[in-house]
């Protein structure tokens, strides 16, 4: 017959754990604020957004995009209109055929942007979204310019598949077999917040 084991610190044991693995996971999540920022590590971003032609395909909601290089860091930009729309000031982003365009600074990236998050909050009259790219474009002080397509073709829409608010794009090279990061996930996706 097998003996019961009572072991009334298990809970605590998975309650500790539970918290130190939530504290280290927003850890790799930081807000930058203008007081924070380097002039010798921010760089000029210029994003290109491309709305579908397909009928409905123009949004009135908030976009937003988080960038990575293929080492995880990167940069989150929760409004891009916000953070940095260049068109005229009666301008409608996001309309169907429309190609926006955005520029800001933020910290620099060591590698140059090969992920991508593009996301939608879902909220105005029409929520459902149908983005055909973005390119993004990204330089700074004594460093060269990045450039990356980043292919969408897809609905960010609730009601249409794929049912998500979100489309992410990995660009990124494949990780070298027998490198550490062949083993498991590739990029812890770390990013400064801008634009906040």
């Amino acid at each position: 017959m097998a003996k019961k084991v009572n072991t009334p610190f298990l809970p605590l044991l998975l309650l500790l754990l539970f918290s130190l693995a939530t504290v280290s996971l927003s850890a790799t999540i930081k807000t930058l604020r203008d007081t924070d920022s380097d002039p010798e590590n921010e760089c000029v971003y210029t994003i290109y957004v491309r709305t579908g032609t397909i009928w409905k395909g123009g949004t009135d909601s908030l976009i937003g995009v988080q960038l990575a290089g293929a080492d995880g860091e990167g940069v989150q930009i929760p409004d891009l209109v916000k953070w940095g729309g260049l068109m005229e000031a009666d301008h409608d982003y996001y309309e169907r055929g429309n190609l926006d365009i955005f520029s800001g600074r933020a910290p620099c990236m060591e590698s140059p942007p090969c992920w991508m998050n593009l996301t939608s909050d879902g909220t105005g009259v029409g929520h459902g979204w149908y983005c055909n790219y973005v390119e993004v474009t990204a330089t700074g002080p004594h460093r060269g310019c990045a450039q990356q397509l980043f292919t969408v073709e897809q609905w960010l829409a609730t009601d249409t598949s794929p049912h998500q608010l979100y489309a992410e794009r990995d660009n990124c090279p494949a990780p070298a077999p027998g490198s550490a990061a062949a083993g498991g996930r590739r990029r812890a996706r770390g990013a400064v917040r801008v634009g906040v």
